[in-house]
């Protein structure tokens, strides 16, 4: 079977964002002490995914998951080893990235599609549907700084979802919005798996990687700790329970939505 995604022994080192006072900067001069200035996020990493394979990337806080998902997809190149993919990319890496705030829904479903390969005539013949799935109604002309998380979400996962792809890639996509646009997302997320294109997925919430994929991998302070069966997986992490939303909290983020729209 073709090979969809290789990693290999890959590391990614990132330097701390700290301010330093004088009197420290001067004691690291002296001493020539450079020690706590950086740190691995990713630490001799390796893994080879097969074309169609439903990929779920479990870990704690910190662990390097979006650091993988995005050298995978292609923002970052790692410092050491190699990255090699096949075929166009798409997903939703972060809840509006690529977005820009002063430019409206419907301005940013065509920038944003764009920036993941797709050219004007595509993203004109998808465009209804692309608004369809988002759900924004009359704020699609709204520019997109005034739009909620929820908001924001239903979009950014629309256009992702509506692109010819090779590998999809969906960093915890199901964290925010209400119930019904996740069961949306999980409903479309099984036709992109079912169509045979490789997914990469991010969750903490176990319920969910074990009805979206049959492999699960995960990573632990940057190396890889697991990788095989996804119950396995769960055990390894501890995880307890389907990790689903308890009843009554329906509604709480389509609440939101409308408490902001209003506003707009």
């Amino acid at each position: 079977m073709t090979t969809s995604i290789v990693v290999d022994n890959v590391s990614k080192t990132f330097r701390y964002q700290s301010h330093p006072t004088l009197k420290k900067v001067l004691q690291n001069r002296l001493h020539g002490s450079r020690s706590n200035e950086t740190f691995k996020a990713l630490d001799g990493v390796s893994f080879e995914v097969r074309q169609g394979e439903s990929i779920g990337l479990m870990g704690l806080n910190g662990s390097g998951k979006s650091t993988l998902l995005k050298l995978v997809s292609g923002v970052m190149v790692p410092d050491d080893g190699k990255v090699l993919t096949r075929g166009r990319i798409s997903g939703l890496i972060a809840t509006g990235a690529g977005f820009h705030n002063e430019l409206t829904g419907r301005e940013n479903i065509y920038m944003n599609a764009a920036m993941l390969g797709m050219t004007k005539d595509e993203t004109d013949s998808k465009f209804d549907d692309i608004a369809g799935f988002a759900d924004v109604g009359r704020f699609m002309d709204t520019p997109v700084g005034n739009y909620s998380s929820g908001m924001f979400a239903r979009l950014g996962f629309s256009v992702a979802v509506h692109v010819d792809c090779d590998i999809f890639i969906a960093d915890e996509v199901l964290a925010v919005g209400d119930r019904p646009f996740k069961r949306k997302c999980l409903k479309r997320m099984k036709e992109i798996r079912e169509s045979g294109i490789t997914m990469f997925y991010v969750s903490h919430s176990a319920g969910s990687v074990k009805k979206m994929c049959d492999r699960a991998i995960v990573l632990d302070k940057g190396r890889v700790g697991f990788d095989g069966n996804v119950d396995d997986a769960i055990k390894y992490l501890h995880y307890d329970g389907d990790d689903e939303e308890p009843d009554g909290e329906e509604g709480s983020e389509d609440e939101r939505d409308d408490a902001l729209a209003s506003d707009i």
